[in-house]
Parts: C-alpha cells; sequence; structure tokens
C-alpha cells in the first residue's frame, strides 16, 4: 500500500508503520532494519484536493432581489432564479435559491467549506433574514494526483473491460468505477488520475485501490511515444492530401530558356 498524503486532510494511519516505529526503539545502536529500507522504496503520492461541494439550508425564505440589493459581491441571475455570492478567505461561491438551500463550491477540505458555509450564512444573517445554519453536508470531493509513470490505458481496458470504459474518440481518459468505496476515477496515459467521490476518505481509498492495479500497464516514455508516432502516422496516411503541382510561370519559362542557351554557346566554345 503506497504513502498517500492529502492535502487539507489527516492521513490515514498504516498499521505496518506502527510496527516499523516499534522496531526502530527496540534498536539500541540505530541500524536501519530492512523494514526501513523497504518502506523507503515505497513511492509517496501527493493528492490535492481542488473542490469540495457542500450543501445547507437556512430554514427561511430568501428575497433574492434583497439579498442582490444589500449584499457584497452578489449576482443575481433573474433567468435562473438564483443568486451567486463569493467570498475571498476561503474563496468559494455560494448559489442560493430562494427556497433557502444553499450550495457552496470552491473549498479545498471539508473543515474550509464548513467555514465558508457558516460565513455565508452569516451575511444572509446581517442583511435582516431569519437563518438557522441546519442540514449541512458535503456532496461531493474533486481530487488530482499524478502517477510517477506514465500508463497504458487502452492496455488496460482491453483486460478489464467491465470495470473500465475507454472512448478515445469521446474523452482522452478512461473511467473507472468502484461502488465501495464509492469513487468515479479519470486514468490518462500521462499518468494523472481524477477522483470524485461523496468525501475526502473515499478519494484516498480509491487512490489506494487503483495503484496495484495501474502499476500492472506502466508504461516506458519511449513506448509512449513510439505508440503516438503510430497514430501519427496511421492519421495522415488516412489523411493524407495530395498537392497538385504549381503550374509555371512564364518568367519560369524564360530563365530555363537562358540556361540552355548558354550550355550550348558553351559547348560550341570547347569545340572551336
Amino acid at each position: 500500500m503506497t504513502d498517500v498524503q492529502i492535502e487539507g486532510a489527516v492521513p490515514l494511519l498504516d498499521p505496518s508503520s506502527l510496527k516499523v516505529e516499534n522496531s526502530t526503539n527496540n534498536n539500541q545502536n540505530g541500524v536501519e532494519t530492512e523494514v526501513e529500507e523497504a518502506e523507503d522504496d515505497t513511492p509517496c503520492i501527493d493528492i490535492i484536493i481542488n473542490n469540495v461541494v457542500c450543501t445547507f439550508s437556512t430554514r427561511c425564505h430568501l428575497n433574492l432581489r434583497t439579498v442582490a440589493m444589500e449584499g457584497v459581491n452578489v449576482e443575481y441571475k433573474r433567468e435562473q432564479g438564483m443568486c451567486n455570492m463569493r467570498i475571498r478567505r476561503p474563496y468559494t461561491t455560494a448559489s442560493i435559491w430562494s427556497s433557502g438551500k444553499i450550495t457552496c463550491t470552491g473549498a479545498t477540505s471539508e473543515p474550509y467549506a464548513k467555514i465558508a458555509a457558516r460565513k455565508f450564512a452569516r451575511q444572509l444573517q446581517r442583511i435582516g433574514f431569519d437563518v438557522k445554519f441546519t442540514n449541512f453536508k458535503v456532496v461531493n470531493v474533486l481530487g488530482t494526483c499524478s502517477m510517477p509513470f506514465k500508463i497504458k490505458v487502452a492496455d488496460m481496458a482491453r483486460k478489464y473491460p467491465r470495470e473500465v470504459s475507454y472512448e478515445p474518440e469521446l474523452h482522452p481518459g478512461a473511467t473507472y468505477r468502484i461502488k465501495e468505496p464509492k469513487a468515479t476515477l479519470k486514468i490518462f496515459t500521462t499518468g494523472s488520475i481524477t477522483v470524485t467521490a461523496p468525501c475526502v476518505d473515499n478519494v484516498q481509498s480509491a487512490i489506494e485501490h487503483i495503484f496495484p492495479l495501474v502499476a500492472e500497464f506502466k508504461a516506458v516514455k519511449s513506448e509512449v511515444n513510439a505508440e503516438l508516432l503510430m497514430k501519427e502516422a496511421k492519421f495522415i496516411q488516412k489523411h493524407r492530401v495530395i498537392k497538385p503541382k504549381r503550374p509555371i510561370t512564364k518568367f519560369e519559362e524564360d530563365l530555363e530558356y537562358e540556361d540552355s542557351s548558354e550550355e550550348d554557346f558553351d559547348s560550341e566554345e570547347d569545340q572551336d
């Protein structure tokens, strides 16, 4: 299992790491054990949380026109029947409906998402609404990570046709869905993986689950370049366009005639 680091979340504890700590304490001479060397060889993958989407309710009716007129950094969209309110710390955007339901996007962790939601509720309370912060829930988390190697996505889709959905004509990435824990992954040939899950813990579990599967289809850089060159050659051969020859201008004909006359003149001098 790889050591995964998540920005904005507490990493999960690995029982093997606890054993290593005990073994180092018992070793008085300070000699590194074989377990430590094995852990040093394992790659460390950083998971970056790009977006956390949460929802909450105010339990009161909101007059969107009043919110747009008296609120700060508010954009009123009358056609859609909603308002967009923004704050800087944390940098998030709230979609406000008149029913009192609010969706907050843009946070980089679950604690920041809750802080931003409470700030939006406080601003609505200052405007004059009887707001009650209830039903807070994190509904979606978007995370990305980059593997230290390239991935043969086409070979992976051939071996696991049920789990992997790969349509290169529609999207360059392969879709891999995990039922437990619930998560959806987008795998690209460059080694980058995008994870969509209902919480941050599911994102980490999904990366730990997909790493051994992806490691089977590790591609060398030269192999990836060869595949790209083959695809480009096939594309050029299929869409080859034969350009017509450019017609010779009268000026070029005169130049050819002058060159030929000089050659004939030189040959006559040689004969003399």
